[in-house]
């Protein structure tokens, strides 16, 4: 995708912050001041770095947290005023894609997902983990709120600390940049998935192999995530594409529209595995009913079979005294090979059929 283009004449490039060294929490994961798109040296507080932007009237802040709980994201909502709704979601998660507008603050929410590999798509217990990146974005302050393992930002940090020329843009940037990042993956877990779908209908379709209705439809359930992580997210990215918000400039608008467009893309690809999924479980049901049929088939006909010899053991079996060739030391040689030759015929007749 496009790197954003730079902003040119902010004036001189300011003094650097003096090196202030704070540990920071467990559930702080970065929080970093940036100035002209260059990173301030140093670890900050977040009281100080909001201090730190606001007294040079230029740059922003970009904190990270992880699974962070109602108290410990207190101070940092109190310092940036967040709304308690938009908090509350950041702290409990389990939200739906959204974006969400208080006062002078945006509040979007993403499903992330990941691929987790499988020696096969047909015996996997699970092929999509999701997880959810919260974003506050306020005019000198982007915060990151992530919920699961897979969902780090910091390589995307880094690669947006190499092209200074996208930070200088601010906070904007930094959405459209986990917008990207997002729907990137989104693209590449579909790939994976389309590759496990093609074996597995590889599968479905091959002569004496078997594939459970019941895993098919598991598979369906992970794709049926996948999508609802995927589908809402399209309003939102329209509504920044569009202007929903003057904290999204216009120069970073057009970037959305292309966001979008990707997202589109996947959307078309998620309905049709859903789709093909369905078509799937569909024959492998007929399947299962065809080798039903058949099996029924081959029962029938030996029951056909079985049934000549049984006809005449029971006739014969009968006390009567006067019975045909009962007298005759031929009698049982030629009852034998009658009924020897009636199951034969019968045999290859049904085998001719197709019953054997």
């Amino acid at each position: 995708m496009p790197s954003l283009p730079s902003i040119r004449g902010r004036g001189a490039q300011q003094r650097p912050a003096p090196h202030i060294s704070v540990p920071l929490s467990h559930y702080v994961v970065d929080c970093a001041v940036y100035i002209d798109g260059k990173r301030l040296p140093g670890r900050w507080t977040h009281i100080d770095a909001v201090k730190e932007v606001r007294k040079r009237k230029d740059g922003f802040v970009w904190i990270g947290l992880h699974e962070p709980d109602a108290e410990q994201i207190e101070g940092i909502a109190e310092t940036f005023g967040l709304h308690e709704l938009a908090v509350e979601d950041a702290v409990h998660a389990h939200q739906r894609p959204k974006l969400e507008r208080y006062d002078n603050t945006l509040f979007m929410v993403f499903k992330t997902v990941r691929y987790v590999t499988n020696e096969s798509p047909d015996t996997a217990n699970e092929i999509v983990e999701s997880g959810e990146i919260m974003v506050f974005l306020g005019k000198d302050f982007v915060i990151t709120v992530r919920h699961g393992n897979h969902s780090g930002l910091s390589k995307l940090r880094h690669e947006m600390e190499d092209d200074p020329e996208r930070l200088e843009i601010g906070p904007s940037a930094v959405l459209h940049a986990i917008s990207d990042h997002v729907v990137d993956n989104y693209l590449e877990v579909t790939d994976h998935i389309e590759d496990d779908i093609d074996r597995m209908e590889e599968r479905v379709f091959a002569p004496r192999t078997e594939v459970s209705a019941e895993q098919i439809y598991m598979f369906k359930r992970e794709v049926v995530e996948l999508r609802r992580a995927v589908m809402p997210l399209a309003n939102p990215l329209r509504r920044l594409a569009e202007g929903y918000t003057p904290l999204i400039p216009e120069q970073v608008r057009a970037f959305f529209r292309d966001v979008d467009d990707h997202l589109t893309e996947v959307s078309e690809r998620v309905t049709a595995f859903d789709e093909l999924l369905t078509t799937l479980v569909d024959a492998v049901l007929a399947k299962i009913t065809l080798q039903q049929n058949t099996d029924m088939r081959k029962i029938t006909a030996w029951v056909a079979i079985i049934s000549v010899p049984t006809m005449v053991v029971g006739v014969y079996g009968m006390n009567f005294d006067y019975m045909p060739e009962l007298k005759w030391k031929f009698g049982y040689p030629l009852v034998m090979s009658l009924v020897l030759i009636a199951c034969l015929t019968l045999y290859r007749i049904l085998r001719r059929n197709r019953w054997l």
